[in-house]
């Protein structure tokens, strides 16, 4: 097995969460045809995982499988019932297997910080031109470390049928219930839904009418 970025051969993104899928099916797949022909020193195993049972949406079908995996996640905001600032929150997913705990839960809490910026902070305002008004990464207001609430993560590990090891993959799906669980929360305490991000709160009311 190769570990050296200089002599990696280009695989293309790794989008919809399936990089950890697709590359651990073909090296088990490498694996057990060098194991078949006794681990030979200088030879080349070369292996694959191709996801050949899915259907596409224009097939004839009437339940059609369209992803090679199905996980969930879900989360919960707690609130500060005066301020309303997030206190913590709770981000519970099914990894499948989670093959690296550690990054695995790195994964998700840099996904909630990416979401709770998405939903209470974080703008991309333009001009009448549609030029950016935001010029440094200082004015995008992305939550900084000091300003984040404490994450806890919980992997839920059901192993997916079918898949090398069970692995389903973590990746977008950390982000994915962030905003929908602070604009519950915000609910839960003043009675009124959000449907516009940023949500309005003291700290961006005045950035945000600026936005308009």
């Amino acid at each position: 097995m190769i570990v050296d970025t200089t002599r990696e051969l280009g695989a293309g993104q790794t989008t919809g969460s399936r990089g950890t899928l697709m590359g651990a099916g073909s090296v088990a797949d490498a694996c057990r045809a060098a194991m078949a022909d006794g681990c030979r020193i200088g030879v080349d195993y070369e292996g694959e995982y191709r996801v050949d049972w899915t259907n596409s949406l224009n097939d004839a079908v009437e339940h059609p499988v369209i992803h090679s995996t199905f996980g969930y996640a879900a989360q919960m905001v707690v609130l500060d019932p005066d301020t309303g600032e997030v206190e913590k929150v709770v981000a519970a997913h099914d990894v499948g297997r989670a093959v690296n705990p550690l990054l695995c839960e790195g994964q998700i809490e840099g996904a909630v910080h990416m979401g709770l910026g998405y939903a209470l902070t974080e703008g991309f305002p333009c001009d009448a031109d549609g030029r950016p008004v935001n010029s440094t990464l200082r004015s995008l207001d992305i939550i900084r470390p000091k300003d984040m609430p404490p994450v806890e993560v919980i992997l839920v590990e059901s192993p997916q049928p079918g898949a090398p090891y069970g692995i389903k993959g973590v990746g977008e799906i950390g982000l994915v219930p962030t905003a929908g669980a602070v604009a519950a929360a915000l609910w839960a305490l003043d009675g009124r839904w959000r449907a516009e991000l940023p949500f309005v709160n003291e700290a961006n009311r005045e950035r945000e009418a600026a936005w308009t």
